[in-house]
């Protein structure tokens, strides 16, 4: 279904109905790609939604929206775009708008998809720990309400830095669709067996791992939604964490990592 074509009479039947849209967005080939603006759009009040430099960095949407008549701002990867990965720009351009937000008690809705890091000597040379620190960075100090859904893949540090439960999420959830571990199946077994029944063991390991249950057996995400209940989460959340103080420890002033 394209974004255009998404039609209603009124606002609750269009948020309704663009929710549910959500329970198919995930194709069944999890190496295939998807519009996540397309899920950005479903939850926000008119599925209207601003983006900020879409035409930079374009692996990761950043932006406002409203839901139930709230301002907040929406940090998402974008699958469509080097599979949603990391990169210099794309941590930057996030890290930027979070402390934005931060900086005028917007809160921030995060969407992840994100595989990892985009490898390459290109980034290594050009910092790219550095400025992903930045993204991390920003998260951490930030003291705004922080909502985030894990759509399918989070992988590795790049799953750390987008706003995970270990960088203080008021509330974490996690689409059924969702795998939350240190890197891909494959991967995995080929390090793990070293080329031995990797079939077989990546079966094993996609049984075990490539659901979002031992993430939430051990706390790293609040509960496993569907995904059209989305919008419904965010904002009862938002209303809990209306009046949310959070201290700070004393101190002259953070040290940025720069």
């Amino acid at each position: 279904m394209k974004r255009e074509d998404r039609l209603w009479t009124s606002e609750d039947e269009k948020n309704q109905s663009s929710c549910k849209v959500l329970n198919n967005i995930i194709p069944f080939d999890q190496n295939k790609p998807y519009d996540m603006k397309i899920v950005v759009e479903s939850i926000l009040d008119r599925n209207n939604f601003f983006e900020v430099m879409p035409d930079y960095a374009k692996n990761i949407i950043t932006g406002y929206g409203e839901v139930g008549g709230k301002v907040v701002g929406i940090v998402a990867n974008q699958p469509a775009m080097l599979a949603g990965c990391l990169d210099i720009d794309a941590s930057v351009k996030a890290a930027r708008f979070v402390r934005f937000c931060d900086s005028f008690n917007i809160p921030i809705v995060t969407f992840v998809d994100v595989p990892g890091f985009l490898p390459g000597i290109s980034q290594e040379y050009g910092g790219i720990i550095k400025h992903g620190a930045k993204l991390l960075y920003a998260y951490a100090e930030a003291t705004v309400p922080k909502i985030t859904f894990i759509t399918r893949k989070a992988y590795g540090g790049a799953y750390d830095v987008m706003s995970s439960k270990h960088l203080n999420g008021d509330f974490n959830y996690a689409w059924p669709s969702a795998e939350i571990a240190v890197m891909g199946a494959k991967g995995a077994v080929e390090i793990i067996f070293r080329g031995k029944n990797v079939e077989e063991e990546t079966a094993k390991y996609e049984y075990a791992f490539a659901n979002p249950l031992k993430a939430a057996e051990r706390g790293y995400v609040d509960d496993i939604i569907m995904p059209e209940q989305t919008r419904n989460i965010i904002l009862n959340d938002l209303t809990v964490l209306e009046n949310k103080q959070s201290q700070q420890p004393k101190r002259k002033h953070s040290n940025l990592p720069l």
